[in-house]
C-alpha cells in the first residue's frame, strides 16, 4: 500500500513537499514514481527514484524545481516541489514498480507498468 500526503493550496512561486509512505511490500525491491493528472488528461510521469540505487529521474517540465528523495529507513519517498507554477496544479500520485525482470528505465514514466498506487493528493497552485 502507498499513502500519499502533503498536497494543498499554494501561491505561484511557493513550495510543497509531498510524502509517499509505503507498507505491505519490501520497499528496497521497488522503485517509486510520482505522477500527476488533471481532469481530461492522461496521467503523466513527474519523477522517479530507484530505491536500491538512489538514481533519480525528472520530467523536463520539473527539472530544476522538483527534487525526489527516499528515506529507506522510513519506507517513504518525498517530492520537494519548489517554484510552483499554476500549471503544476493536479492530483499527484505515487506508485511502486518492481524493476526485476523489466527494463524499468524505459518504462519509468509509463503509468500502466506500475504495480501499486497511492490514493493521490491534490496540489493547487494559484496565480
Amino acid at each position: 500500500q502507498l499513502q500519499a500526503s502533503g498536497g494543498g493550496l499554494v501561491q505561484a512561486g511557493g513550495s510543497l513537499r509531498l510524502s509517499c509512505a509505503a507498507s505491505g511490500f519490501t520497499f528496497d525491491d521497488y522503485n517509486i514514481g510520482w505522477f500527476r493528472q488533471v481532469p481530461g488528461k492522461e496521467r503523466e510521469g513527474v519523477s522517479c527514484i530507484s530505491s536500491s540505487e538512489g538514481s533519480t529521474y525528472y520530467a523536463e517540465f520539473v527539472k530544476g524545481r522538483f527534487t525526489i528523495s527516499s528515506d529507506n529507513a522510513k519506507n517513504t519517498v518525498y517530492l520537494q516541489m519548489n517554484s510552483l507554477k499554476p500549471e503544476d496544479t493536479a492530483v499527484y500520485y505515487c506508485a511502486a514498480i518492481r524493476p526485476l525482470g523489466r527494463n524499468w528505465y524505459l518504462s519509468r514514466y509509463t503509468a500502466g507498468e506500475y504495480d501499486y498506487w497511492g490514493q493521490g493528493t491534490l496540489v493547487t497552485v494559484s496565480s
